[in-house]
């Protein structure tokens, strides 16, 4: 059996499938840096997304939602003339098949605001649709009725720093595995900062860091792994025994389906 047929069949697996369910199958260890966390099974998240600069430096991650929207955070301040790099795991190899999407318009939410980091979210329309395949295909979107309890373990993934003082970011997509919060155990850590529209995970020994901002938190609901937050901020030195903060997409969903279906 071919590798190219394999890959064929795992495409068709996964548009059968729908969002939410890789191909590839992600391994995670410890279901247990990003800081202290491990490196991704090649191409297991296929809808992790690298926003980079026009000399190919990343500087935010993304998630594709669909063959035509990527979703990420409003400070990353995505600009039309940033590259869409889809299907990537090590960014230091030229022999990856990825695809290199422009992007066409970017709507970043009214009401964020660089204060306070509340409505961090920005969703990038492509110029032409994605070509789904076993490398690239979309992940779930929660629901606005939907409920992700604290002590869930779900995954973050990125590029970001392993060390907050890191000379250079990793070549290859790092994954962790890590609890929610409830925002009232969040409050614990970071007082009125955290709102409603917010979500947190990790204090337990693993952390998103500078580089994933933009990235995606996901859960799994009824088998599919399925976007829950959007890795907004955090503290400044990466520290793995206080919390990761996300933008909670079931508080944001509305404003991201009003954008896409009027455009």
């Amino acid at each position: 059996m071919t590798s190219l047929w394999i890959l064929s069949f795992l495409a068709f697996i996964n548009t059968v499938l729908g969002c939410g369910v890789p191909a590839i199958p992600p391994v995670i260890s410890s279901y247990s840096m990003i800081v202290n966390g491990e490196e991704a099974v090649p191409h297991s998240w296929p809808w992790q997304v690298s926003l980079q600069d026009v000399k190919g430096f990343h500087f935010c991650s993304g998630s594709l939602i669909n063959d035509w929207w990527v979703l990420s955070a409003a400070h990353c301040n995505v600009r039309t003339y940033h590259r869409v790099v889809l299907g990537e795991h090590d960014r230091s190899s030229n022999a990856e098949p990825i695809q290199i999407m422009k992007v066409a318009k970017v709507f970043k939410h009214e009401q964020y605001s660089p204060l306070t980091i509340n409505n961090d979210i920005l969703l990038i329309k492509l110029a032409s649709p994605a070509q789904l395949d076993a490398r690239v295909s979309p992940v779930c979107v929660a629901e606005s009725s939907d409920n992700f309890s604290g002590g869930m373990r779900c995954v973050t993934s990125g590029w970001g720093l392993t060390k907050y003082n890191a000379p250079d970011t990793p070549a290859l997509l790092q994954q962790a595995s890590l609890p929610l919060l409830t925002n009232d155990d969040c409050k614990r850590f970071w007082g009125s900062k955290i709102t409603d529209i917010m979500i947190c995970a990790g204090a337990s020994g693993v952390s998103s860091c500078m580089g994933d901002s933009g990235g995606p938190l996901v859960c799994q609901k009824d088998n599919a792994w399925t976007l829950v937050g959007i890795v907004s901020w955090g503290s400044g030195m990466c520290s793995t025994s206080t919390p990761a903060v996300y933008a909670r997409v079931t508080a944001l969903r509305s404003w991201m389906d009003g954008i896409i279906a009027a455009n």
